[in-house]
């Protein structure tokens, strides 16, 4: 069937859409585009896109995509004429993403990458859908002695069976994967290699280190530091990301793309600015390094900077600064334990 866009907007499904990411996307798109958000909670979070749900222009489904999905089987998705309007664009964000995710449910991790990405990219085949895949500057792993940062046609070096490799290895699978529909099927497909992204709605106890910072620092805990805390880092805010992400799906010709801040920042540095925005009394405080912690690479993004036009604007202190005062909102709506981080 021929799939042709009927109403004045166009209809966007977003996989993963309840995530950090995914729901600040959703927030961006709503604004002209009939939204479908797909998510199964598993660790995302439905308050995320609480304000969302009273947008006449979103929808939310609950379905976990390792299983196939019938759009046109879901009557609150009657208005968007799915049956005759299809969808035109596809974004990829269904994967867990936090560190202690690796250990907790490495077969989910797996299943989002392998299971639900081929479900997304059967349905770009069949609407003929623009695709956008949200990948990771972890199927880089580590830098190697030489290299200093990471371009597009970098192959990488990653440990295929260590403590991380549940996420590296299934984002690089992903990857594979995508390209190869791309080759084969006729998608029309991107690739973001999405770097270390911070702001608002960063789950604050999933163990990633800026939330950690700001938890200890708002209930004037030391802030642990696992390493020397010389160890350098980017830190993207989600605004430029979401900015990236949009300005990637609206590049016709696609392709694979770093999107990331090439401004590298030590730990001990993020530390003391959180301690610093914060007004905290908390002190640093040093330890081993975690298993599942690797050497961060920096992105070359001089792709992104000249095929779209995009590269990240927001500094690192007023975007820590806008991170420190949402969760010390949620700490008053939710309670002192969100700031007693464990």
């Amino acid at each position: 069937m021929s799939y042709k866009q009927l109403l004045d907007r166009p209809t966007i499904l977003v996989a993963g859409g309840a995530g950090f990411i995914g729901s600040h996307l959703c927030d961006n798109l709503v604004q002209t585009a009939n939204v479908i958000c797909i998510d199964n909670f598993i660790t995302g979070q439905e308050e995320n896109i609480d304000l969302l749900l009273q947008n006449p222009n979103f929808r939310f489904i609950k379905h976990d995509l390792k299983d196939s999905i019938d759009l046109e089987s879901y009557a609150e998705l009657e208005p968007f004429k799915i049956k005759y309007q299809g969808v035109q664009q596809i974004y990829n964000l269904a994967c867990p993403t936090s560190p202690k995710d690796y250990h907790h449910i490495p077969i989910e991790t797996l299943r989002a990458n392998a299971e639900a990405t081929r479900q997304l990219l059967d349905l770009a085949v069949k609407y003929k859908a623009k695709f956008l895949h949200a990948s990771s500057s972890s199927i880089y792993g580590e830098p190697a002695p030489n290299v200093h940062e990471f371009k597009e046609d970098y192959w990488g070096m990653v440990d295929p069976v260590g403590p991380r490799s549940c996420y590296n290895e299934g984002k690089r699978f992903a990857e594979s994967l995508v390209v190869n529909y791309g080759e084969y099927q006729g998608v029309s497909y991107r690739i973001a290699r999405i770097f270390n992204t911070y702001g608002p709605r960063m789950k604050m106890k999933d163990g990633r280190m800026i939330p950690d910072f700001i938890n200890h620092a708002i209930a004037d805990k030391n802030l642990i530091i696992y390493g020397s805390g010389e160890e350098l880092s980017t830190y993207c805010y989600i605004s430029d990301m979401v900015d990236g992400l949009t300005k990637l799906m609206a590049y016709d010709e696609g392709g694979i793309f770093n999107l990331g801040a090439p401004e590298t920042e030590s730990i001990k540095q993020v530390a003391q600015l959180v301690i610093k925005l914060a007004g905290s009394s908390s002190g640093l405080e040093n330890t081993e390094s975690l298993p599942y912690w690797a050497r961060q690479g920096v992105p070359d993004i001089t792709k992104a900077k000249e095929v779209f036009g995009w590269f990240p604007l927001v500094k690192l202190e007023d975007g820590l600064r806008q991170t420190i005062e949402y969760a010390k909102a949620h700490q008053r709506i939710l309670g002192p334990d969100l700031g007693a981080a464990k």
